[in-house]
């Protein structure tokens, strides 16, 4: 515990993980199929939980491969628009693609569509793990999304082994999307094994039921890691979270908000959370902080560019009422 909060408070992060390009539909409202203009961000899990981390006050420097083309430009780009670092990240060739998401500012049949064929960010090899220097980072941050294939799931197990060796704290974001997998038997052994080795686990009902092999034995896994002295946060939508840490089970509640799209969130609420923890908060301060990033985020469009500042995301506590009660 000691070690992961020491990490945390460096407030500079290694992040493994894929960088995409997001396209949404604009103006909020428009449904992807009649729009007749879309804006375009940086995207993907890892790079919008640097983009939060930096947008927090703290330093982030993104672990992934992304296209050698203008694609892949356009994320660096932005990354460092950021201000990510993007000294490990390594441009690759050939037919493979950064990812793209298409994607809408509506909650009424909301739809986003991702391009993953022959995804870049699988091409992340032990290589380019060998290549960080663990020394120069406070906490490593990995999201489930690096595991679902070869070679970066191998490379990703070998960072963790990294980290762990200089001393870093691993934090783990579940973040389980189905369609990047060969099955789910495969997904719930390698997600588990990945949680297995993690100091702190961050993931919804359904993705902690997955791993359990149903949707109601999820708490009682998230309880059973939590068991083995790491820190794991339960999320559960609307109905808020539950923090477990040195035996205690912190129950939280949400900022209500009007949401624009349910994408961003979980990405925020990491970066939130990070950013509370590293302020020397309290666990139930922090978690809080990162649901009213989240609820931040999914009430304006894009991922990366609607993650708040600090000034904002305190302009937002001032201004919303909230937690619900839980």
């Amino acid at each position: 515990m000691d070690k992961l909060i020491k990490g945390i408070t460096q407030k500079n992060f290694a992040v493994f993980g894929r960088a995409g390009m997001d396209m949404f539909a604009d103006p909020i409202g428009t449904k992807s199929e009649y729009a007749e203009s879309f804006r375009s961000d940086l995207g993907g899990s890892s790079a919008n939980i640097c983009a939060g981390l930096c947008k927090l006050g703290s330093r982030s420097a993104l672990v992934t491969s992304v296209s050698d083309d203008a694609v892949g430009r356009f994320c660096l780009n932005r990354l460092e628009h950021y201000g990510v670092d993007t000294q490990y990240v390594r441009k690759v060739g050939g037919e493979y693609r950064t990812s793209l998401a298409i994607y809408e500012s509506s909650m009424d049949d909301f739809q986003n569509v991702i391009y993953r064929n022959n995804a870049a960010d699988f091409q992340v090899t032990e290589a380019d793990m060998e290549a960080v220097d663990y020394s120069a980072f406070g906490a490593a941050i990995s999201a489930g999304t690096v595991f679902a294939a070869e070679p970066s799931r191998s490379a990703t197990f070998r960072a963790f082994e990294k980290a762990r060796a200089a001393g870093l704290p691993v934090i783990f974001d579940i973040d389980y999307r189905p369609y990047s997998w060969p099955s789910p038997e495969v997904a719930a052994d390698v997600l588990t094994r990945a949680g297995e080795a993690s100091d702190m686990i961050v993931g919804n009902d359904e993705e902690f039921g997955f791993m359990a092999g149903g949707i109601e034995k999820g708490l009682e896994k998230a309880r059973a890691l939590a068991v083995e002295g790491r820190v794991v946060i339960y999320k559960m939508g609307h109905e808020g979270a539950i923090t477990f840490v040195d035996g205690q089970e912190i129950r939280t509640g949400i900022y209500p908000v009007t949401a624009v799209k349910p994408n961003g969130a979980g990405d925020s609420f990491m970066a939130g959370l990070l950013a509370g923890i590293a302020e020397g908060r309290s666990w139930k301060e922090a978690v809080l902080r990162g649901s009213a990033c989240a609820s931040i985020v999914v009430s304006q469009p894009g991922c990366a560019p609607a993650m708040p500042t600090t000034d904002q995301l305190e302009a937002f506590l001032a201004e919303h009422a909230g937690p619900t009660d839980v």
